[in-house]
């Protein structure tokens, strides 16, 4: 195989590993929204009420 050059070589990967990555993928979203949501809560929680009492 020539270095630098595109082949038409493809890797298929089977069905257990296309599980694996789908569990994967859906767990890494998982933590995602749990962690947006936990900045969230976290960030409401430090301003509390007072962000609408703040001077325009």
């Amino acid at each position: 195989m020539a270095e630098g050059k595109f082949t038409e070589e493809t890797v298929s990967m089977t069905d257990a590993q296309k599980k694996a990555q789908r569990s994967r993928n859906i767990m890494i979203a998982l933590v995602l929204i749990a962690f947006v949501v936990l900045l969230y809560f976290g960030t409401q929680a430090k301003l509390g009420a007072n962000i609408l009492q703040r001077p325009l």
